[in-house]
Formats: structure tokens, C-alpha cells, sequence
């Protein structure tokens, strides 16, 4: 893999891991609805955009180590594919290879 493709890993999963902390919270103060805001997570170290989305949507995505929740347009052609397209959200999965070995392996759920 290449390092391109390691830091674009490295920076989807450290939002994947935020967004597992917002959800966390949510729980733990009871404020649990049926809609969540978590952080955009694309490739972008700088990205902080935010996505509102249905809880059952999160947990949907978080059922497969390899996908991600971005906004749309900050999909990363060469690395994951658009699996899913809402209006306020697409759904990515990362490449098989490397990219998606980095995602499992990563994947704060398994």
C-alpha cells in the first residue's frame, strides 16, 4: 500500500473513532434520538464538516469495518468506491487490498 493510501486510511479511521465516542455520549446521556451529527469521514486531515444521520443509518455502516459516512463529493476515487448516495451523505467502501485490511483492522467494532 501506498503512503498516500496509508494516510488517507489513517485520517478516515480517526474520524470513524470520534464518531464511535459521539455515539458513546449520546448513549451514556440519555440523549439518544433518533438522529445523530457526526464528523465527515473522508481522506481529508482537515475536513470537519458534519453529517446529520439517522441512528439505525450509523449503525448500518458501522456493520462493515470497511465502509464510511462523507459528505457528498469528498469521495477519494482511487481508494474507495460510493456505495450508497443520500443528499446530505454518501456511503463509501474502501478499495479491496491494503486500503481495506488498514479499515478492518482498525475497525473499533471487531
Amino acid at each position: 500500500m501506498e503512503e498516500r493510501e496509508r494516510r488517507i486510511g489513517a485520517n478516515e479511521i480517526l474520524y470513524r473513532s470520534v464518531n464511535e465516542r459521539i455515539e458513546d455520549l449520546n448513549a451514556t446521556f440519555g440523549t439518544l434520538t433518533s438522529s445523530m451529527t457526526i464528523v465527515c469521514e473522508c481522506g481529508d486531515a482537515a475536513c470537519a464538516q458534519q453529517i446529520d444521520l439517522d441512528v439505525s443509518t450509523y449503525e448500518r455502516v458501522r456493520s462493515d469495518g470497511a465502509l464510511f459516512v462523507i459528505v457528498p463529493g469528498h469521495q477519494i476515487e482511487d481508494v474507495e468506491d460510493v456505495v450508497e448516495e443520500a443528499d446530505t451523505y454518501m456511503v463509501v467502501r474502501k478499495d479491496a487490498g491494503g486500503p481495506e485490511e488498514l479499515a478492518q483492522a482498525h475497525d473499533p467494532r471487531s
